[in-house]
């Protein structure tokens, strides 16, 4: 019997070694295997430590000039999305759509720049400021750096151009 015991206890030992969790050692270089953080992705949106970054955020309003008739309307519309692309290609717009509920604001943009005059500055770019169709009420907002990508990503995702 005692050696019936024995033996169980033994088995027990070799079960339970074997199921153990290995001890984790984090080290500085496998940290970013853990965490999954890139340095250089990072680096290259000019993410901070929490992965943010500055940017100005636009909201377009309808201006005081909405009076253009259809072909009017519809060619200032044309400039107006043209700018938004070009802004984007040039890396200084990362994100920009319409709301979808007809009110007074009528969408957004997301510049990346720092300050609120740089900003300004694109914003008189667009023919449906310029027109008065559109005002903007700008504003610094500080968000994920991870939007950098959208514009990179974006182009795999549609399948017709604005």
């Amino acid at each position: 019997m005692r050696s019936i015991l024995l033996l169980a206890g033994i088995i027990s030992s070799i079960i339970f070694s074997c199921n153990a969790p290995a001890e984790s050692k984090v080290t500085s270089t496998d940290q970013t295997e853990t965490t999954g953080y890139d340095s250089l992705l990072a680096q290259k949106f000019g993410a901070d430590d929490y992965g943010m970054k500055q940017y100005v955020m636009a909201f377009l309003k309808a201006g005081p000039n909405r009076t253009q008739d259809s072909t009017e309307a519809a060619n200032l519309q044309r400039a107006h999305l043209d700018n938004i692309k070009r802004m984007a290609q040039e890396g200084k717009l990362v994100l920009a759509g319409p709301f979808l509920d007809d009110q007074e604001i009528r969408g957004i943009y997301i510049f990346n720049v720092k300050t609120v005059e740089e900003a300004e500055e694109l914003t008189k770019t667009d023919p449906a400021i310029q027109a008065g169709s559109l005002i903007m009420e700008l504003h610094p907002w500080y968000g994920s750096a991870g939007l950098m990508q959208v514009n990179e990503i974006h182009p795999k995702l549609q399948k017709q151009s604005i």
